[in-house]
């Protein structure tokens, strides 16, 4: 049965950001501190984030909300509103169906370090 988007509890998310010309090491940069600042601030769980790069540039970046009322509170935090601006400033946010390995029945992505 499918979870309620409503229901409490934690939620996984997978956020896609195509870097801009010239943008993928200020995109990584911001990567590296995005999941340690929510952590800190109590928004997502110890879950260990997956970073993987799409063959297209994009890079795919998989955490855990602790829940969906901690996703909607990181939307009025400045911490994270300052990492999440400069993120617009060198990459585009996508969906998922944007990447070609979507299209495959079990995508596979290039595993990344931050």
């Amino acid at each position: 049965m499918a979870k309620d988007k409503s229901a409490p509890g934690p939620r996984i998310v997978f956020a896609v950001y195509k870097p801009h010309d010239g943008g993928d090491a200020a995109l990584r940069k911001l990567m590296a501190e995005h999941v340690p600042t929510l952590r800190r601030l109590q928004l997502v769980t110890n879950r260990a984030p997956i970073h993987v790069r799409s063959t297209n540039g994009a890079y795919v970046e998989v955490f855990e909300w602790i829940s969906d009322e901690a996703a909607e509170r990181a939307h009025d935090h400045p911490e994270v509103a300052r990492i999440w601006e400069a993120m617009g400033k060198v990459a585009d946010t996508k969906e998922l169906a944007s990447l070609p390995e979507a299209a495959n029945q079990f995508s596979h992505y290039e595993p990344i370090a931050l």
